[in-house]
């Protein structure tokens, strides 16, 4: 193929992929607007944005600004970081369950929030960054495990399997950890672990919401960057060394980043089931089967205030955390995903 052909291919790629992303995060914000303005307590359009203005509606002006709005604000960031996390880890591990729910990272965020919950009496913003800890932890004992699993056997690095089979026994590990506390811990403090662990955006606050939009202020142009950088890995890593690639410090480093962004996703809302697992295999479709961790983020953004839309304003009486709804979707993909993937090794 002719400079040319490439250089018009290329543009034509590009093209299509900001179209993809115009589409998406348009569907983000209009989500956005219905959680907002629609539900049980609507808001017009006119008050709304008198409201931002400064204007105090009484009822509509707290309604607003501290429930609706950072409840939809937060579900945005906290899937765009779940998403971008996810479409980070499987760049790297090449395995369509390759998420941070499967891997245990959520898990042991979950862990490490209960356990402060338990022995330091954590709430609030204390739990948060409990939870925080306690998925980086994760993190690190999954990547430990990864090793010592590979001693002897002469593969270094990363091992997609590998470390598969070592974030599927953290995340076994982990939650063990969550029931044993959650039996001993007092009735009022066991309805809060209950909630946050199912993945809730009940406790939505500013606070929250400013510390996953820092993080993800600088880690979503670090993640586009990382991504670039891994695109020699998947032509082998001998090629990729011989290109003047450095695969085993970008598969680090997306590694890194996609637990950092997933653990304070899930210390701002709780371990969201699946938000992760689903967002590349949607985003990858709607991009001709190629990851994009942008097209990935949008997509867990509009998968995580759908959820939260549906479970608290569309059943009724019957309101359930958004990380219900996430996880009813989540559990049969993530059978399909087996079932495909057992059908690829057979093939």
């Amino acid at each position: 193929m002719k400079a040319a052909q490439v250089h018009t291919l290329r543009r034509r790629q590009a093209r299509r992929h900001t179209l993809l992303l115009v589409g998406l995060f348009t569907a983000v914000l209009a989500m956005m607007a219905m959680r907002v303005l629609l539900g049980q307590y609507t808001v017009t359009i006119p008050d709304f944005f008198r409201i931002l203005g400064g204007e105090r509606i009484p009822g509509a002006t707290f309604i607003v600004m501290q429930d609706k709005l950072p409840r939809a604000l937060l579900g945005a960031a906290a899937g765009l970081a779940f998403g971008i996390a996810g479409a980070l880890f499987r760049s790297v591990l090449r395995n369509p369950l390759a998420s941070p729910d499967v891997l245990g990272i959520n898990a042991g965020a979950a862990a490490g929030a209960v356990t402060a919950m338990y022995f330091l009496g954590a709430a609030g913003t204390g739990l948060a960054w409990a939870a925080l800890a306690g998925g980086i932890a994760a993190a690190c004992l999954i990547a430990a495990v990864s090793t010592s699993l590979g001693a002897g056997t002469g593969r270094s690095g990363i091992v997609g399997e590998r470390f598969l089979l070592a974030g599927i026994g953290v995340a076994a590990l982990a939650q063990a950890v969550v029931m044993g506390l959650m039996t001993r811990l007092s009735t009022q403090n066991v309805q809060t672990a209950a909630v946050w662990t199912a993945g809730s955006l009940n406790s939505s606050t500013w606070d929250r919401l400013t510390l996953v939009a820092v993080v993800l202020v600088l880690a979503v142009p670090l993640a586009v960057l990382v991504q670039r950088s891994l695109q020699p890995a998947g032509l082998g890593t001998e090629l990729a060394v011989g290109l003047g690639s450095r695969p085993g410090v970008a598969q680090a480093g997306a590694l890194g980043l996609g637990v950092a962004l997933a653990a304070v996703a899930t210390a701002a809302t709780g371990p969201l089931a699946f938000v992760a697992l689903l967002s590349t295999p949607i985003a990858a479709a709607l991009h001709g089967g190629k990851i994009s961790v942008l097209a990935s983020g949008a997509v867990g953004a509009l998968i995580v205030v759908a959820a939260d839309m549906v479970g608290a304003e569309m059943l009724g009486e019957a309101r359930l955390p958004a990380g219900v709804i996430t996880g009813a979707i989540g559990a049969p993909v993530m059978l399909w995903l087996l079932v495909q993937l057992r059908r690829g090794k057979q093939s």
